[in-house]
């Protein structure tokens, strides 16, 4: 197949690549890192990543489309079967799939879960061993996560590395994906990181820093949306965004005594959209109440989980 828009270069290998794994194995930050910039929320709370999130790389003749997922679980809420569900939709049509495994613990029951959805798809699979410089034994964790994978019969790579430090065993890994393409002509202009509205990829920046600054339970009953981005003519990006809570309580939580709360989760997510936008920041936020929005049908649509 060749490319039939003329900007975009012909005899080129194209692909879509699912990333798959439990909660907080770092999925998103190998992504990242793939891409070598940030397209896909992280932090140290499980279940950051809610929606199917595809970060794009391209060279001359190659373009992989990472699909990030959200971690594998079992679900509480009709937010967590959506969520798994984001998972099945993005293994049903790959060329490839990446699991990545921590190697500081042993597998668990989701791991487990995670094998047993893609040990028989006939698919190339990656095994990435992630966080590989503070694991104890990482050849014997690697081990037995491989040893899920029992009687899997389509191709299979194993590694190991630490996806934060974004060295040469990530960029061989790249390579490694790249090779495996099949002829297709580029489903993204030449220069696209990701297939996200710039609204809804700011939302996931305040809500990053809202699941990292909130404590307990409370960050996986918050919900972000922007519902307003202007631009001045000084260049000045104005965005006004929702924090949607499920509580009346909650709202309190995350404005905090004075504001104190609310004016951090800003100001931390205000430095991170100038950084990626390279323009000045006006973030605008507001604390919203929808009750129990983590089960209603309608709730979750309006949230842009659907």
């Amino acid at each position: 197949m060749t490319s039939m828009n003329p900007d975009l270069p012909s005899d080129t290998r194209a692909g879509f690549v699912a990333i798959v794994g439990k909660p907080n194995v770092g999925k998103s930050t190998l992504l990242n890192a793939f891409l070598n910039t940030k397209v896909a929320p992280t932090s140290h709370r499980p279940q950051t990543t809610r929606r199917g999130v595809r970060g794009i790389f391209s060279d001359d003749k190659h373009q992989v489309v990472f699909v990030d997922t959200p971690g594998v679980h079992k679900p509480k809420d009709a937010l967590g079967k959506y969520m798994n569900n984001e998972v099945s939709t993005a293994l049903s049509d790959i060329d490839a799939m990446i699991w990545v495994v921590d190697l500081r613990h042993p597998p668990t029951d989701e791991d487990r879960l995670v094998a047993r959805q893609i040990r028989d798809l006939p698919k190339p699979l990656f095994l990435v061993g992630n966080k590989q410089d503070a694991a104890k034994y990482p050849e014997e964790a690697i081990g037995l996560y491989e040893a899920l994978l029992e009687g899997r019969e389509a191709d299979t790579t194993v590694t190991s590395l630490s996806a934060q430090k974004n060295d040469a065993k990530l960029t061989a890994l790249r390579q490694q994906i790249v090779d495996i393409l099949p002829e297709n002509p580029f489903f993204f202009p030449l220069g696209s990181a990701s297939d996200q509205s710039r609204e809804h990829w700011a939302a996931e920046i305040v809500r990053e820093q809202a699941m990292m600054k909130l404590r307990d339970e409370l960050p996986y009953a918050v919900a972000t949306r922007v519902t307003r981005w202007t631009e001045r003519d000084d260049g000045l990006q104005r965005i006004e965004a929702e924090i949607v809570v499920e509580k009346v309580a909650h709202k309190g939580m995350v404005i905090g005594s004075g504001g104190k709360q609310l004016r951090e989760i800003g100001t931390a997510a205000r430095k991170q959209l100038e950084t990626l936008l390279n323009a000045k920041v006006f973030l605008g936020l507001e604390v919203v109440v929808i009750p129990g929005w983590r089960e209603d049908p309608e709730a979750l649509r309006e949230l842009g989980y659907e």
